[in-house]
């Protein structure tokens, strides 16, 4: 049996800032936006080189939703974006205007920092030791 994780929702309040965000600062790919009904798209992004996973950006709906947006993960780091070259991506983000909050640290695993999403979901920037 083979399964994989495919798409991973994640809660925005406007499809159109998501997307200049996430492919204009993080140098994503928009896959697909289809328009599904006056309210709902469907857009799927995913960062540059070998994926199977992309992020699902899903407008919020109503109020609970609404809510979370930004705090899908109740503060943890949510993300992790794994690179082949931390430096390049680091400075690259940083010139972009990404927040970094936490790093970069060296850690036995390899290189990694925290940044924030636009709505404020933490994430990691990392390069493992495998690289």
């Amino acid at each position: 049996m083979r399964q994989s994780i495919i798409q991973i929702a994640l809660l925005v309040q406007d499809y159109d800032h998501a997307i200049d965000f996430y492919v204009n600062k993080l140098n994503f790919s928009l896959i697909e936006d289809t328009v599904l009904s006056i309210h709902k798209r469907w857009v799927l992004v995913r960062p540059p080189g070998l994926s199977e996973t992309c992020l699902l950006l899903a407008k919020a709906a109503d109020a609970t939703q609404k809510s979370a947006i930004g705090n899908q993960s109740g503060g943890r780091v949510f993300l992790f974006l794994h690179t082949d070259n931390f430096q390049r991506d680091y400075k690259d983000m940083l010139s972009k205007g990404i927040v970094f909050v936490r790093g970069p640290i060296t850690e036995t695993y390899g290189t990694v920092a925290v940044f924030k999403d636009l709505y404020g979901n933490l994430w990691d920037l990392i390069e493992s030791n495998t690289n």
